[in-house]
């Protein structure tokens, strides 16, 4: 199995949010992603937003410094 991330850190906000995640299956990284984008950055879970979120998933571990 392939280690899954998602890093905030590629899309700017007015937050500056420096959050990376990632996890051993696209469910347990979609769990806490969902809960991140709801609890800061206020979204709604919403069918829409865990797609949005899905198809942002890459493959391994985010870097640790972003550029």
């Amino acid at each position: 199995m392939t280690r899954k991330y998602i890093d905030c850190r590629e899309f700017p906000s007015d937050m500056n949010c420096s959050v990376a995640i990632a996890a051993d299956s696209e469910d347990e990284l979609m769990k806490v992603a969902v809960q991140h984008a709801v609890a800061v950055h206020q979204h709604a879970d919403t069918p829409e937003l865990r797609q949005q979120i899905r198809q942002l998933f890459k493959d391994g571990t985010p870097p640790v410094e972003y550029r």
